[in-house]
Order: structure tokens, then sequence, then C-alpha cells
């Protein structure tokens, strides 16, 4: 509902820009709109279920509102630059939990981008291996061919009902 909603307003917004009655509307790759983009990002994953808790990753603080970042690369596209943060610095799903991120993101964003995940500098002993595993598009595509892992993938990032 709240990806309908964003669409929505981004639409209206658009047309009242394109007609020139765009008090209040902000132009493109302005840090309002960037702004506003990294909060419809915000919204996508914050549900996105850790693969042991019952918990969303923003219950558990692995995604919050400012580890969201979005600006305008080209007309229409952006640059998305998510850091999440694992709840410890040997978390041993660290990478599923990227591989999570990535997925749900290229499935839901209603918006021409390029996607950068990393986890927060300092916050997993192994963070410079897991951030090129889950940035290589050739890992990321054979992750998803494994079913056992699409299974997992598909149980966290299924919105509840």
């Amino acid at each position: 509902m709240s990806l309908v909603s964003g669409l929505l307003s981004h639409t209206l917004g658009r047309v009242l820009w394109l007609s020139g009655l765009h008090s209040g509307y902000h132009a493109q790759g302005s840090p309002a709109m960037e702004q506003d983009r990294a909060l419809e990002v915000y919204d996508i994953i914050r549900t996105i279920r850790d693969p042991e808790k019952p918990n969303t990753l923003e219950e558990l603080e692995v995604v919050t509102e400012s580890c969201v970042e979005v600006h305008e690369i080209g007309e229409d596209e952006y640059l998305v630059t998510i850091r999440f943060t694992p709840t410890v610095p040997h978390c041993s799903l660290a990478t599923l939990i990227g591989l999570c991120l990535r997925i749900k993101l290229q499935r839901c964003l209603p918006f021409k981008h390029k996607l950068e995940i990393y986890i927060s500098e300092g916050a997993h002993s192994t963070e410079e291996d897991i951030n090129k595993q889950i940035n290589d598009k050739e890992r990321v595509a054979a992750a998803m061919e494994n079913p056992n892992l699409r299974e997992i993938v598909e149980q966290c990032v299924t919105e509840p009902d």
C-alpha cells in the first residue's frame, strides 16, 4: 500500500512540476527529492525479516533511516546506497541479509536505480569480503539459483499478511 501511495505522490508531484504548478514540489535532483527517495527505499527494506529471529531488520536496528542514501546520477536514475549493521561483528548471516536487501529492492523499487549495499564500516569482522559478494551480480545470481537459499530469501522478503 505504501508503495502505491509513494508512486501516486511522485506521479502527482511530477505532473504539477511539469505543468508549472510546482510550488512545494521538489525539483528532480534536489536534496528534498533525494530524501523522499531515501525514505521510499527505507520503507521497502525495513520490513525484511531476519533469517534467524522473528524480528524485522528495522526492529533489530540492522537498518535505519540514516543507513539509506540516494543521489540522482542521471535523468530519473538514482544511486541507492545502503549501509547495514549486523547485530554482532561475527554474524554468520550478514551475507544473507545483504542478499535479502538486494533482492527486495530489485523487485520493489519503482524507479531506475544503481544499487550498492555495504556493511557499515567496522561493523563486521569480514566486511570487505561480504561487501564484494553482495555487490557482485554473478555471485548474487548464483546464490539465487540455489533452491534452499532462494527459499530462505523468499521467507525473509515476503511481506506478512
